[in-house]
């Protein structure tokens, strides 16, 4: 029975050791998500003070050698 029990406890250790390994794992992804979020915010507000220059389709012919 007490080796039984020891055998249960291990699993239960190492199941709290996963999920803590788990849970740092999720912490840093959502802090890396939130850094990404971030950047996109800054440069969604880049590209919108980039003022629109008229283009021609003369400009988007390719050149012939």
């Amino acid at each position: 029975m007490e080796s039984r029990l020891e055998k249960i406890e291990t699993k239960i250790s190492q199941n709290e050791d996963l999920l803590d390994a788990l849970n740092s794992t999720v912490y840093k992804q959502q802090r890396q998500i939130d850094q990404l979020q971030l950047e996109l915010r800054e440069l969604r507000q880049q590209v919108q003070t980039i003022p629109a220059e008229p283009r021609s389709l003369h400009d988007e012919i390719p050149p012939h050698y």
